[in-house]
C-alpha cells in the first residue's frame, strides 16, 4: 500500500467540490433545489382552478410567485416524476398586480379550488451580494487548498512533497552513541576493525597525526561477501566516533526524475559540512557507483552517470570537505568505476571477509548470549561444523536452534538442535511425508553412497560428516562435509572434487545400469567448475596460463574466437569424462563396500562419518581440516583433564581447611 499523504486527501475533498457545485444537482453550496418550471399568469389560474396548488409564496418585491405542486399531479404539469423533480417543485409565475392576484385567491380559497396556505416573502436587498458570494466563494476556496498543497509540497508540512524530491534522504544521528552498536559488538574481523579503529582516532584526535604532516583520510571502502558485517562495521565506527552520522543507501539517490540523484548528493555534502566533523555511510553503493559506460551510443542524458559525477566532484573537486569522511559498503566492488576507487577519494579498501574458525566461535558466543543454553554446547564444535557460515548466516542458525528446540518443547537450546539448524540452512526443511518407492529410495541410497565413497578415497575431497537419503528443500538426498579452509587451490584438488561430484552418477551406470536426472545439480556444478579451470585459471593441457575473464560489462564481445571455443568445449568434455572414468574405476575397486553403504543407508537413512570408517577402515589421507579438528579434540580433552584436576585440588583444599577448623 502506498504512504498515507495529507495531499491526497486535499485532492478529493477539491474535487468532490467541483463535483458536486457543477453537477445541476445543487446550487453552489445550498441545499439541493426542486425543480422549477416557468408559467404564465393564465397557466396559473388554470392550475389553481384545477387544484393543483398545494402552497403558494408570493414575494411583493419582484412581482413573482411560485405555486407548489401537489405531489399526485407532478407528473401532470412537469410531465418527470417526483423523484426527478424533488420534493417540493413549483411553477414560477410573473404578474402585474398584487390586488388582482389576492382577490383571485380569495375567490378560489371561496370556492374551495384552493385549500393550500398562502404566504409572502421580501426581498432584503442582498441579491447582488449574495450572487457574487455564492460566485467568489468556491473560487477563494480553491485557491486557498492549492496555496496550502503548494506550501506543503515545498516542506512547510510533514512528509515534503515533490518540491522537497531534490533533498537528501540521509539518517542523520547526532550521536552515533543513539544507535547503541560499539566495536564491543563486533565479533571477529580482528584486520578490519584495527583499520576503522584508526578513523576513529582521527576523528578523535586529528592533531596527533597532522602534527607529523599526515592527512586524514577522506575515504573509506568495506569490500566483502553478504553478511560479513560491513554495515554492522560502520554503525560501530559511528558509535566510538562520537560524531554526527549520515547514513543512507545508494538506491537513495535514485529517482524517477532527472538530475534528482546530483542534487542529493549535493544537499547531502551541504548538510555535512554544517555537522563536520561528521561520518556520511553510503551502503550499496554500486547502485550509484557502477563503471561509467565507455559507450557513447548507451544513452546520451544517464541519471545514474550524472549521479556518480557529482559524488566524485563533491568527494575531490575544487571546494574543500576537510572533517568529512566517508565510508561506503559494497560485495560488488568490481563493477566500480575506477576514478571512484583511486586515492584522495577512497583512500583505503578494508576487506571483510567470511569469518575463520576462530571468527566463528566470537561471533557464535555474541549470538549464544541470549539463549537458554544446555551446558553440553560446545563452542568450538559449532564453530567447526560452520565453514563458510558468514555472520549473518550464524545468528541465523542460532536463531533457527532456538525455534527448533521450542518446537520440540525443549527447556534449553541443546546440541542436536544446532545441528537440525544448520541442516536445516544447508539442505532445507525436511520432507518426511514424501513419498518415494522402493527402488527410488535405493537408487538414491546408491547415488548418495558414490559420492561417499569417491570422497573418501580422493586425497584432496572434502572430509564426509554425514549421508542423508532423507528429502530436503529440492534435494532427494544430500551428503554433508567439512571443507578444509584453503586460501589456494590447486589444479589435484579441483580434480578431486569434481571427480567426487560425479559418484553419483558413475554408481548409478554401474550398480544400477541406467542413468536418472539425480545428477543434474552435481553436472551443472561440474560443467561451471570446468569451464573455470580452462578459461579463467589457465589449467588446460590446450589452452594453458590463459585467462578469459573480462568484468567489463558492456562488452558484448567475448574476448576470444570461435575457434578457441571449440577448444574450450573440447577440454571440458575431456576433463569432465577422464574424472568419470577414475570414478567408475575407484567405485569398481571398492564396490563390495559401497554395497554396504548403500544397504546401510536404506535401512537407516541418516549415516556419519563413524559408520564409512568401519566400512572402509581408515582414511588413506588425513587432511589438514582433520588434522585440525583432532588436534582440537585433544586440546579440549587437556583442558578438560585440566579443570577437572583443579576442581579436585579446590575440593581437596577446601575439606583440608574445614578438618583443620573442626580440630581447633
Amino acid at each position: 500500500m502506498p504512504k498515507f499523504n495529507m495531499n491526497w486527501i486535499y485532492l478529493i475533498v477539491i474535487a468532490a467540490l467541483a463535483f458536486f457545485y457543477f453537477s445541476g444537482e445543487t446550487n453552489g453550496f445550498q441545499q439541493p433545489r426542486s425543480s422549477m418550471k416557468e408559467a404564465s399568469y393564465d397557466v396559473f389560474k388554470a392550475r389553481v382552478d384545477s387544484g393543483y396548488a398545494s402552497k403558494i409564496v408570493i414575494n411583493k418585491d419582484a412581482k413573482t410567485l411560485k405555486m407548489y405542486v401537489k405531489p399526485e399531479y407532478i407528473r401532470e404539469v412537469f410531465n418527470r416524476s417526483s423523484s426527478e423533480v424533488g420534493s417540493e417543485p413549483y411553477l414560477s409565475v410573473e404578474f402585474g398586480s398584487i390586488d388582482k392576484v389576492e382577490s383571485f385567491l380569495e375567490e378560489a380559497r371561496h370556492n374551495e379550488r384552493f385549500t393550500g396556505s398562502l404566504s409572502y416573502e421580501h426581498d432584503e436587498g442582498s441579491g447582488f451580494l449574495g450572487s457574487l458570494f455564492s460566485l467568489l466563494f468556491p473560487m477563494v476556496l480553491f485557491i486557498g487548498l492549492w496555496l496550502l498543497i503548494m506550501r506543503r509540497g515545498m516542506g512547510g508540512g510533514m512528509g515534503g512533497g515533490i518540491f522537497n524530491v531534490g533533498k537528501s534522504k540521509a539518517r542523520m544521528y547526532e550521536k552515533g552513541g543513539d544507535l547503541g552498536i560499539t566495536f564491543k559488538d563486533v565479533a571477529g574481523q580482528a584486520g578490519a576493525k584495527q583499520e576503522v579503529q584508526e578513523i576513529v582516532d582521527f576523528l578523535k584526535n586529528p592533531q596527533k597525526y597532522t602534527e607529523l604532516g599526515g592527512k586524514i583520510p577522506k575515504g573509506a571502502l568495506l569490500v566483502g561477501p553478504p553478511g560479513t558485517g560491513k554495515t554492522l562495521l560502520a554503525k560501530a565506527v559511528a558509535g566510538e566516533a562520537g560524531v554526527p552520522f549520515f547514513s543512507m543507501s545508494g538506491s537513495d539517490f535514485v529517482e524517477m526524475f532527472v538530475g534528482v540523484g546530483a542534487s542529493r548528493v549535493r544537499d547531502l555534502f551541504q548538510q555535512a559540512k554544517a555537522k563536520s566533523p561528521c561520518i556520511i555511510f553510503i551502503d550499496e553503493i554500486d547502485a550509484v557507483g557502477r563503471a561509467r559506460s565507455k559507450n557513447p551510443a548507451m544513452g546520451g542524458n544517464d541519471e545514474r552517470e550524472n549521479t556518480l559525477n557529482a559524488l566524485l566532484t563533491e568527494m575531490d573537486g575544487f571546494g574543500t570537505n576537510s572533517g568529512i569522511i566517508i565510508l561506503a559498503a559494497t560485495n560488488r566492488v568490481d563493477m566500480l568505476d575506477s576514478a571512484l576507487l583511486r586515492a584522495g577519494r577512497f583512500d583505503r579498501q578494508i576487506n571483510v571477509d567470511l569469518p575463520d574458525l576462530n571468527e566463528r566461535k566470537e561471533i557464535f558466543l555474541v549470538h549464544l548470549k541470549p539463549l537458554k543454553l544446555d551446558p553440553a554446547v560446545d563452542v568450538d564444535f559449532l564453530a567447526r561444523q560452520t565453514p563458510g557460515f558468514s555472520g549473518a548466516d550464524i545468528a541465523n542458525v542460532c536463531n533457527e536452534a532456538a525455534l527448533i528446540a521450542a518446537r520440540h518443547n525443549s527447556q534449553t537450546v541443546g546440541k542436536q538442535d544446532f545441528l537440525d539448524a544448520v541442516d536445516r540452512i544447508i539442505g532445507g526443511l525436511e520432507k518426511k511425508t514424501k513419498i518415494m518407492t522402493q527402488s527410488e529410495k535405493r537408487s538414491i541410497a546408491i547415488h548418495e553412497a558414490g559420492h561417499a565413497t569417491i570422497s573418501w578415497f580422493t586425497e584432496f575431497a572434502n572430509p564426509l560428516v554425514k549421508v542423508s537419503i532423507v528429502p530436503r528443500g529440492r534435494a532427494l538426498g544430500a551428503a554433508w562435509y567439512l571443507p578444509e579452509e584453503r586460501v589456494l587451490q590447486t589444479k589435484e584438488a579441483m580434480l578431486d572434487e569434481m571427480c567426487s561430484l560425479l559418484g553419483g552418477r558413475a554408481a548409478e551406470e554401474l550398480f544400477i545400469g541406467t542413468i536418472s536426472t539425480g545428477a543434474m545439480n552435481d553436472l551443472e556444478r561440474t560443467t561451471k567448475q570446468a569451464y573455470g579451470m580452462i578459461a579463467f585459471a589457465g589449467m588446460s593441457d590446450r589452452l594453458p596460463n590463459i585467462c578469459y575473464y573480462n568484468n567489463n560489462e558492456y562488452q558484448f564481445q567475448r574476448p576470444y574466437s570461435e575457434t578457441t571455443a571449440k577448444v574450450m568445449d573440447d577440454e571440458v568434455l575431456k576433463m569432465i569424462n577422464e574424472q568419470y572414468e577414475r570414478a567408475k574405476q575407484i567405485l569398481t575397486e571398492h564396490k563390495d563396500g559401497h554395497a554396504q553403504l548403500a544397504q546401510l543407508l536404506i535401512e537407516r537413512e541418516v549415516i556419519f562419518a563413524d559408520d564409512v570408517e568401519r566400512i572402509f577402515g581408515k582414511r588413506p589421507w588425513v587432511s589438514r581440516s582433520e588434522e585440525l579438528l583432532e588436534a582440537q579434540m585433544r586440546a579440549d580433552a587437556e583442558r578438560m583433564a585440566a579443570e577437572r584436576e583443579r576442581e579436585l585440588q579446590a575440593k581437596a583444599a577446601s575439606e583440608q581447611e574445614q578438618n583443620q577448623e573442626e580440630k581447633k
